[in-house]
C-alpha cells in the first residue's frame, strides 16, 4: 500500500510544480556545465533536478567520502544559489500547506530545503520500508 501511496504523490507533486521545479534544476545544471569551472555545481543540480522530479519515497544520505572540497563548495552554493533556492522551497511550501489536499507536498518542497542549501557531498538514497534506505 506505502508503494501505490507513494506513486501517488509523486503523479501528483509532478502535477503540481515538480516538473517545473526539475526542469529549473535541470537548466541550472546545463548551464554550470557549460561553464566547465562550475561542473561539480552542474552534477549537483543535474542531482536536485532528480531528486526534484521523484521526491516521495527517497531521501539525502551524507556521503562518506565526502570532504574539505565538498564543504567550501557548498558555502560557495549557499552564497551563490543556495538561498534563494530553499527560500523558494520555503515559500511555494507554506502555500501549498494552506489547503489539506497540499500538505504532503508542501512537506516535500521543505524537504528539499536542505538539498538546495547543500547539495554536494550528499547522494539520493531510496527509502526501504523494511531496511530503512537503500542507495
Amino acid at each position: 500500500m506505502g508503494g501505490v501511496l507513494r506513486l501517488l504523490l509523486n503523479v501528483i507533486w509532478l502535477v503540481f510544480g515538480g516538473f517545473w521545479l526539475a526542469v529549473g534544476y535541470a537548466i541550472a545544471g546545463i548551464i554550470c556545465c557549460v561553464l566547465i569551472v562550475t561542473i561539480p555545481f552542474g552534477i549537483a543540480a543535474f542531482r536536485n533536478a532528480n531528486f526534484c522530479f521523484w521526491p516521495f519515497g527517497r531521501t539525502l544520505v551524507r556521503r562518506a567520502d565526502a570532504g574539505v572540497g565538498s564543504a567550501l563548495g557548498n558555502v560557495l552554493w549557499l552564497v551563490l544559489a543556495g538561498w534563494w533556492l530553499a527560500l523558494v522551497h520555503l515559500v511555494t511550501g507554506l502555500v501549498q500547506c494552506l489547503t489539506i489536499i497540499g500538505i504532503p507536498l508542501g512537506l516535500a518542497n521543505i524537504k528539499l530545503i536542505p538539498v538546495a542549501l547543500w547539495p554536494l557531498g550528499q547522494e539520493i538514497a531510496w527509502i526501504d520500508d523494511r531496511l530503512g534506505f537503500t542507495r
